[in-house]
């Protein structure tokens, strides 16, 4: 049984990252989409927030799970009996971070393998970072992310200022 885990910091989810969930979950027997509660960053959406949000993009999936996690990946990943782990590249710069964190996470628990899906052309220029800052000047985000992500960060947004 393949038991997988694609972690992230999901602040907030793109249409890029629901790509790779579900062509992730059409791989493995489960998929859990496991937010990562990073303390050196500031996010814009809380860990509850944003499991929400994967809950609320994922509902139909029904081999995909949302959790959350602080610490090592690779201690979530040995508590949870998980034998894969699902990255996303989008670009050959991402791909030296990744294949380091790889090789590191290999080492901590041998048990599981990291498997990379290259990002769809359509979603190889998207992130996370990039949806912010264009709403954070009043620029339409409806093609990055689903509609009801977009209402959660402009009114996000809103009550930041």
């Amino acid at each position: 049984m393949v038991k997988a885990v694609y972690p992230g910091s999901f602040d907030p989810v793109t249409n890029g990252h629901i790509d790779i969930i579900k062509r992730a979950a059409r791989i493995c027997d489960t998929l859990t989409v496991s937010v990562l509660n990073n303390k050196s960053k500031s996010p814009l959406f809380s860990v509850d927030e944003r499991v929400n949000m994967l809950k609320d993009v994922c509902s139909e999936l029904e081999n995909v799970h949302i959790d959350s996690f602080s610490g090592l990946l690779a201690d979530y990943v040995r508590e949870n009996d998980i034998n894969m782990v699902v990255r996303g590249l989008r670009a050959i710069t991402d791909f030296e971070y990744e294949l380091q964190m790889a090789q590191t996470n290999r080492k901590l628990v041998p048990f599981a393998d990291t498997v990379f899906l290259t990002t769809s052309l359509e979603y190889a220029y998207l992130s996370s970072t990039t949806v912010r800052e264009v709403a954070s000047y009043g620029g339409d985000i409806s093609q990055f992310v689903p509609d009801s992500i977009a209402k959660l960060i402009y009114d996000k947004l809103r009550q930041e200022h």
